[in-house]
Formats: C-alpha cells, sequence, structure tokens
C-alpha cells in the first residue's frame, strides 16, 4: 500500500528527515511516535503529498497504491511551470494586434493591398490557431498531472484541530471533499449522511462547529476524511485536542473504521495507549525511524 525508501527532507541547514524507509501494508494500522522534533509530522506531510521530499538521491521513492508519488510531483510542477509561461501568449496577441493595426491602418499607402488584406485574414486566423494548439498542450499535459484528484481520491487527512469550515454545517463540511471531487450535490450528502450516522451524529446534519462538543467536530472530521473512500487516512495527533473520555472514543472509533471499510490509517501521536493498540508502532528519532515493533 506504502512503499518509501530513502526519504529526505532538509529545511535550508536542517537536516529533518535523513533517510527514511518504511513499508505499510493496506489495511494496516500504523503508529509512528517519537520526542517532538524528531521528524514525525514531516514524514507524515510527505507521505500524504502535501510536501515534497528532498529526493534527489538516485534510490529515493515513494509509492501509494502502486502510484510513483514522485512522479506526480514532478508533473505537477511542470504544469504549474507550463501555467505560467502560457501568460507570454496573450502578450504576443497583443503586440501582434498592435503591428497590425500599425501597418495596416494607420500607413495603408506603405502596404501593397494584396499583403494588407492577408495580414487583416491573418488577425482572425494566428490568434485562433496559437489559443488552438496552446488549449492542446496543456490539455495533453493535464491528463498526466493529478496529484491533486490523486489525494482527493485516495487520501483523507484528520489534525489534531479539526480545520471544519465554521460558515457551513456539519453535512456540509463533510460533503467538501466530495465536491471537489465532483460528485453530484445529492450522492455526496447521501454518503455524508450516512457516515454521520455511522458516527452518531445523525442528529448534527444542521449544526455549525460552534455548536458541537470537540469530540463531535473531530468526528466530522473523520467523516470528512473518509467522504470519498480514500485508501489510506494520515491523522497527525487526532487526539491531542480532546478529553480522555473523547480520544478514546476516537481510538476505538479508528479501529471500528478499519473493521468496516478496510482503510489503512498511519497515525502520528503521543498518546502512548493509542500508540500501543495499533498493529505496529514506529519510533523516530533524529530523523530516522530506529524501532519498527513486531506486527501483533
Amino acid at each position: 500500500m506504502i512503499k518509501a525508501t530513502n526519504i529526505h527532507k532538509n529545511y535550508g541547514d536542517l537536516h529533518v528527515l535523513k533517510g527514511v524507509d518504511l513499508h505499510i501494508k493496506k489495511g494496516e494500522i500504523v503508529s509512528i511516535v517519537g520526542a517532538s522534533g524528531a521528524g514525525k509530522t514531516t514524514l507524515l506531510q510527505i507521505l500524504g503529498t502535501l510536501d515534497n521530499p528532498n529526493n534527489d538521491k538516485n534510490d529515493s521513492s515513494l509509492t501509494i497504491n502502486e502510484s510513483d508519488i514522485f512522479e506526480l510531483q514532478k508533473e505537477e510542477s511542470k504544469i504549474h511551470k507550463l501555467k505560467s509561461s502560457s501568460l507570454i501568449i496573450p502578450f504576443f496577441r497583443v503586440v501582434y494586434l498592435g503591428f497590425v493595426i500599425f501597418c495596416v491602418f494607420l500607413f495603408p499607402d506603405m502596404v501593397d493591398t494584396y499583403l494588407r488584406n492577408a495580414i487583416k485574414i491573418s488577425l482572425i486566423i494566428v490568434p485562433l490557431l496559437i489559443f488552438g494548439i496552446s488549449r492542446l498542450f496543456l490539455k495533453k499535459k493535464k491528463k498526466g498531472v493529478n496529484l491533486s484528484s490523486f489525494r482527493n481520491t485516495n487520501l483523507g487527512f484528520i489534525f489534531q484541530f479539526h480545520q471544519l469550515l465554521p460558515e457551513f454545517t456539519a453535512l456540509e463540511n463533510v460533503c467538501i471533499p466530495a465536491f471537489i471531487k465532483k460528485t453530484p450535490k445529492d450522492k455526496a450528502e447521501k454518503r455524508a449522511k450516512e457516515l454521520l450516522d455511522f458516527l452518531g451524529l445523525s442528529h448534527r446534519y444542521n449544526h455549525k462547529p460552534n455548536e458541537l462538543s470537540g469530540g463531535e467536530q473531530q468526528r466530522v472530521a473523520v467523516a470528512r476524511a473518509l467522504i470519498n473512500n480514500p485508501k489510506v487516512i494520515f491523522a497527525d495527533e487526532p487526539s491531542g485536542n480532546l478529553d480522555s473520555e473523547a480520544a478514546e472514543n476516537l481510538h476505538q472509533l479508528f479501529f471500528k473504521l478499519r473493521d468496516q471499510f478496510g482503510q489503512t490509517f498511519v497515525i502520528v501521536t503521543h498518546n502512548r495507549e493509542l500508540a500501543d493498540m495499533a498493529d505496529r508502532k514506529l519510533v523516530m528519532v533524529d530523523g530516522k525511524i530506529v524501532t519498527k515493533l513486531s506486527e501483533k
């Protein structure tokens, strides 16, 4: 499901990740623990495609659900550059139009009649050709650039702070990733209600975040992470902002979700109980995984 090899990450002179290797199987619940500054969150963000590693090493790789993440990141970078360079096209259109106006309309006697007519025709044809070619080129590039759609479809995220949008209801917050995926509204809302029902929030559809308890807000965030049926759920200190009872309920929920939906969970946590409940516990020290406890 997830295979990472020789992952490095630098922030200037600070070497945060120093050659991390890991392999997580489908349906596993894996916890990542370690002291603050060990690189846990940085690793989670790279695994979740939210950040790019320094992958200049020839033997570095990251594969999720058989997709080469580094290749997707390279293609995404290319399309961003292409979009920036495409601003040159409108500039040349303006220059070309100015040239035509200058030649044909301001100094008509300087241009032969046939040439003048040809320029007038090209005034229509050339911009259309430029526009058509640029659109075709962009379209071809976009087909191979789908990191964002891969993330939206295959990955779900749960953070310490729920990150719910305060102006939207619980139901609307859950639906947002589905709307980004262009799921029809009726199907998205039906799925969102099923998840909220499953999480014990059937009576909270139309409540906004400030009307929910901390545990309820986090369960809404869990439903949002599950709305597109992702293969992997990444959780960063998911119970760090909850009281002990709500944290325990959330921990049990992860295992219930794994059994019900078959998702893989990768959880960064300081909570020893949650870490010990996982199928495997990875211990990070100074940017490296130093301990891989045996599977249960």
